[in-house]
């Protein structure tokens, strides 16, 4: 069916429907191009964009059949291809006699928010940045972020449907402020729908996942700046990078040990800059930063072995 040129341009077993396909848009097509496109054929009363597994895909409703009868046959028979930015678009009868909105599981409302971050590498948002705008709407309980075919995104929980539609409505196409952004991010805006999700599996804190309901949860070694993973000596040993960050376990627990006693530990060998503390393997850790790997070596070689408390507690 398909010719040596890629996709036909139109089937021509399908039945009419005011509702025409669009395929091969161009990423990120905006409602208003579609418009452009159709509108010399009739008047447009929906439009569905950014739909299929690419998100270059959309759909067309028109006022009347005849006037997607009309666009259909026009490029049917046209040597030249409908084109938006440049690129051939492939039009089609959809098998949908109408766009219903409110059934795409973006538009349902839900207590998680999906949201896009556009104009931004994975790097440039802290999820503290994140955090700090949706914070704004109401008690965030998680954040999830990650990197897809369609940029940096991030899962937002909140407690209901009502604060996560709140935040949608007041952000969705807004910018982040400026003054939260590094300086080489020109725009950056936020795409925001309805997520299927109601609860995220947040496994630990780190720099791209939080859970703010669960203090207890572990953190990620990662998740703190600094730290690196661990490469291997010439004897295949682990031989660890020199960092700004200490990881102390603590040995021969009798006595509670706080962020407030670390602190003064640490402290005694320059400023503390943050620390957090969890469990692993049934015994306690934590990651003490430095400003750098100078002080923090000092501090390593000075504390290796030393017990808080007298009588050998808390090693």
């Amino acid at each position: 069916m398909s010719s040596s040129s890629g996709q036909p341009q139109f089937r021509y077993t399908q039945t009419p429907s005011k509702v025409l396909h669009l395929r091969n848009l161009p990423w990120e097509c905006t409602e208003e191009e579609l418009v452009e496109l159709c509108n010399p054929f009739g008047k447009i009363i929906n439009t569905k964009s950014n739909v299929g597994a690419n998100r270059n895909q959309a759909f067309v409703e028109f006022a009347d059949l005849n006037q997607a009868i009309s666009m259909v046959s026009y490029y049917a028979s046209s040597s030249e291809p409908a084109q938006v930015r440049g690129k051939t678009v492939y039009i089609q009868y959809s098998n949908r006699q109408e766009i219903t909105n409110n059934k795409s599981s973006g538009d349902v409302a839900g207590n998680v928010l999906l949201v896009t971050i556009e104009g931004v590498e994975a790097g440039d948002v802290s999820i503290d940045v994140i955090h700090l705008v949706f914070s704004a709407f109401g008690f965030v309980h998680k954040i999830a972020t990650f990197e897809k075919a369609a940029g940096f995104q991030a899962l937002i929980q909140y407690s209901d449907a009502e604060t996560a539609s709140n935040a949608r409505n007041a952000l969705d196409g807004r910018s982040i402020p400026r003054y939260l952004l590094p300086e080489h991010v020109t725009s950056c805006h936020l795409r925001i729908s309805f997520s299927a999700h109601t609860d995220l599996n947040i496994k630990f804190q780190s720099h791209r996942s939080r859970d703010y309901t669960n203090p207890y949860l572990p953190v990620n070694p990662s998740a703190i700046e600094g730290t690196l993973q661990p490469t291997l000596g010439p004897d295949g040993r682990k031989k660890e990078p020199e960092s700004n960050v200490l990881l102390a376990s603590i040995e021969n627990m009798q006595y509670a040990v706080t962020v407030d006693v670390l602190h003064k530990v640490f402290s005694t060998f320059g400023t503390v800059q943050k620390i957090a503390i969890f469990e692993k393997n049934g015994g306690m850790q934590a990651l003490i930063q430095y400003p750098d790997v100078a002080t923090a070596a000092v501090a390593k070689e000075s504390l290796e072995g030393h017990c808080i408390y007298e009588g050998g507690y808390c090693t």
